[in-house]
Formats: C-alpha cells, sequence, structure tokens
C-alpha cells in the first residue's frame, strides 16, 4: 500500500508533466489522422529519362473551382497527359494533354458537386518512354463546399483540444488522488461542442447535411465522433455524484483515441453517379 501512495505522491508533485504528456499524445494522434486519411495529398518520386521528378496530388477541392494539377519538370523533352472520369460513374475516360509553364506541367480537373468525386492517373512521356506516376491505382480527389474560417477553426480548436483533455483525463486517472472526474466534464464539454454543433455546420457547409452519421447513414467521421460520446457518457454516468469510477474513464480516453486514430473523411459522403443521369 505504501508503494501505491509513494506513487500517488510523485504524480501528483509533477502536474505540469502530465500536461506536456497529453500535449505529445494530442500532437502525435492529429498528425497521423491528417496524414493516413483519403483526403491528404498522394506524394512519392517517379524517375524517367535518367531523371528523378517529385510529384503532389490533390486528393480534395472546393467545389468553386477546378481542381489544379502541377508537376515541376525543367526537362522541356518531357510532356505530360491526364486521365480522369468521374467516380462511380459509367463515364469513359477522358485524355486531356498537360500544357508546359515555364519548368511545369500543368493541367485541371473540372469542377465537381459536393462529394462529387473524380478518379485520375497523371503520366510523364520521354521519347517512347512514358510512367504513370501512381502505377495501376488512381489518385481520388473528392470535391467540397467552401467551410467559412468562422467555423472550421473553431471546429478544429475544440476537437483538439477534446482529445487533448481526453488524454490529460487519462493520465490524471491513473493517479489514485487525482481528480480526474473534473477534466471529465471538460472533455465532454469540448467534445459536444466541437463534434455536435461545429462538427454539423462544417459538415452542412461542405457536403450539404448537418448529419450523416447513425441513424441517417455510415459517414465514418460522424460515427466515431459520436462513439467516442457514447464511451465519455458513460464514464460520467460510473462517476456520477460520488462515485468513483477511474477504469470508466480510461475506458472512454483509450476509446476516444482508437477512433481519433481513424483518418479523417474515411468513408466519408460521396455521390454515386451510376445513379444518377449524365
Amino acid at each position: 500500500m505504501a508503494k501505491n501512495n509513494s506513487w500517488s505522491i510523485h504524480i501528483t508533485q509533477h502536474k505540469w508533466l502530465l500536461w506536456v504528456i497529453a500535449f505529445v499524445i494530442t500532437i502525435l494522434a492529429a498528425h497521423y489522422q491528417r496524414t493516413t486519411g483519403p483526403t491528404y495529398p498522394v506524394r512519392g518520386e517517379v524517375t524517367i529519362g535518367g531523371q528523378t521528378i517529385s510529384f503532389k496530388l490533390l486528393r480534395s477541392e472546393t467545389t468553386d473551382k477546378e481542381a489544379p494539377i502541377e508537376i515541376v519538370v525543367p526537362d522541356t523533352a518531357i510532356t505530360g497527359y491526364i486521365k480522369y472520369r468521374r467516380y462511380k460513374s459509367h463515364d469513359p475516360w477522358t485524355v486531356t494533354p498537360m500544357r508546359r509553364e515555364g519548368d511545369r506541367l500543368v493541367a485541371a480537373l473540372p469542377k465537381q458537386p459536393p462529394a462529387g468525386k473524380v478518379m485520375y492517373y497523371v503520366y510523364l512521356k520521354r521519347d517512347v518512354q512514358e510512367v504513370s506516376l501512381t502505377g495501376q491505382e488512381p489518385v481520388i480527389l473528392r470535391y467540397k463546399g467552401s467551410v467559412p474560417a468562422a467555423v472550421l477553426i473553431p471546429h478544429i480548436f475544440f476537437m483538439f483540444f477534446a482529445m487533448f483533455l481526453s488524454s490529460r483525463t487519462a493520465l490524471e486517472a491513473l493517479d489514485a488522488e487525482g481528480n480526474a472526474k473534473r477534466y471529465m466534464r471538460w472533455t465532454i464539454a469540448f467534445l459536444f461542442v466541437g463534434g455536435f454543433i461545429l462538427g454539423p455546420l462544417v459538415q452542412k457547409y461542405a457536403f450539404g447535411a448537418l448529419w450523416t452519421g447513425i441513424p441517417f447513414g455510415w459517414d465514418l467521421t460522424d460515427n466515431k465522433t459520436l462513439i467516442a460520446m457514447v464511451g465519455w457518457l458513460y464514464a460520467w454516468w460510473r462517476n456520477r455524484g460520488e462515485h468513483v469510477s477511474r477504469g470508466s474513464i480510461l475506458f472512454a480516453a483509450v476509446l476516444m483515441f482508437a477512433v481519433y486514430l481513424i483518418p479523417h473523411s474515411m468513408f466519408g459522403s460521396e455521390i454515386d453517379y451510376t445513379k444518377m443521369g449524365q
């Protein structure tokens, strides 16, 4: 028992370190979620004519403009073209040559409505050599409506701090003398504002619907927010009044961390053009 008390006092005297650890956990989780999502640009390199060409291809664009495709290719002997069609459609492939602007080859994909997707390839040619930047796999780009900064920035802020407070609450729950219930309430508050007030507003601006998760759909971003909230409400219920359940708090924090690691925009809103006219 003395050993446990010593461990608890040790944590209590270093609360600042718990905030640092929680912040690092949040930063790493946010970076992982962002860079593994289906809207993060595709990056890579190809070799053609003995030259290495680096590229970055978009996978997300707003509906008010065409999606630009730009590859830095100083060698003027290298030309390029794009091949594209709407995702989930019976469209034939459209082939468009890339034009040269200085040391770049450029082209653009046509505008689509919110949640519309386009799948495309980018090819480079030099003499008889031709290479696809992404091999046999096309790039899939999704269009979304423009979200006002006054809505998007607070949404990101509240969701980031919800994860930050969730991690901090879990660390507090590891301390037998800690007050994890206080941080738990703040976690729920930030998650509610970020995920259930600002989140639907972002969704409305981007894709025209306030909520596309259960029971109206299977949008993973909405559903994982719902799952995280259910976990924290369970922890709140187990810790209501004088009840103390550190295990339920740890469970809610681990659950939120797990759903937070799911790449952003996975199984998000999309148009099925096969069910629509040309």
